[in-house]
């Protein structure tokens, strides 16, 4: 196994712990209060990190620019994707913006110009059809099929974000090193996520209640418990971007931004096994689909 796909894989598996704890959070804080608080915690761990290692910021400018820039679209996939979690089934929204592995190995070879094989380019389709019948549900017949939900909108949102995100740095990080790219980026994604946060805290809150308020509003024991959890989500976040950042400066970015999109795996058997949402036939299809397309992606 390549280092570049065990890195992945890690990553995967903080991302996919990361899901579960904005699922319990969100649906009790609402998305943009998780968001603030996963980025501030995410923050505050890697300065901490610089502190240690003594490494701060790129010495290039437009390292530093393209390092802010992904910064941004990262805030645009947390936010997004944090509203899917609070709208939506877990075992829905988390699938769909797994697919952001097969974007990023398009991307890659779109814009990196890295090989993409013919079995590859099958396995891309494959989990693009998943993602597909993952997000649809059927009440009896193909007439009937609908969007499974509001936050698949917002799922496929985040996953362009993220795949936009993974291309995105891997030429600073390649530059510069990953961690003070990743230092710039996460400035970059706190700063803009606090920023909404206050905009529409200040000019739209009765337009933006719905993702401001939760179910723990006036449950103090419940808020604390719904904040310790968002806590949580951003130490296995950035976590997760650590090996993810490492992995995009020594492998190719295609193999990363695949493996680390299997984290939903342990997110749909978290809400399968323990909050018993129910698939679809055709949505255990998309999710065989999704699983059989990134394996092929990933074979040599």
């Amino acid at each position: 196994m390549s280092i570049g796909l065990e890195l992945g894989l890690i990553a995967a598996l903080c991302w996919g712990l990361t899901d579960v704890s904005a699922a319990v959070a969100g649906r009790r804080l609402g998305s943009l209060r998780v968001a603030a608080i996963v980025q501030a915690t995410s923050l505050v761990a890697i300065v901490e990190i610089c502190l240690i290692r003594g490494s701060w910021f790129p010495t290039r400018l437009d390292d530093i620019v393209v390092s802010a820039v992904t910064g941004i679209v990262a805030a645009g996939a947390y936010l997004s994707f944090f509203t899917a979690l609070r709208i939506g089934p877990l075992s829905v929204v988390s699938p769909v913006v797994a697919a952001y592995g097969g974007l990023t190995v398009l991307l890659a070879v779109i814009l990196r110009g890295e090989s993409l094989t013919l079995l590859q380019a099958i396995g891309a389709g494959l989990a693009t059809i998943g993602v597909i019948l993952t997000g649809l549900v059927s009440e009896g017949g193909w007439r009937t099929t609908k969007v499974a939900g509001k936050g698949v909108g917002f799922a496929i949102v985040a996953l362009v974000c993220f795949a936009v995100l993974t291309i995105g740095l891997a030429a600073p990080i390649r530059s510069a090193g990953w961690l003070p790219v990743l230092l710039v980026a996460r400035i970059a994604n706190a700063a803009t996520v606090l920023a909404v946060l206050v905009v529409v805290y200040t000019f739209r809150p009765r337009a933006a209640a719905p993702f401001l308020s939760g179910s723990t509003d006036r449950v103090p024991g419940l808020l604390i418990v719904a904040v310790l959890a968002a806590a949580a989500g951003g130490a296995l976040d950035i976590s997760g971007f650590v090996a993810f950042a490492i992995g995009l400066e020594i492998a190719p970015a295609w193999i990363v931004g695949l493996a680390s999109s299997f984290g939903p795996v342990v997110s749909v058997v978290v809400a399968i096994v323990f909050w018993h949402e129910k698939l679809q036939p055709s949505q255990w299809l998309g999710l065989a689909g999704i699983a059989l397309g990134l394996a092929a992606v990933a074979l040599p």
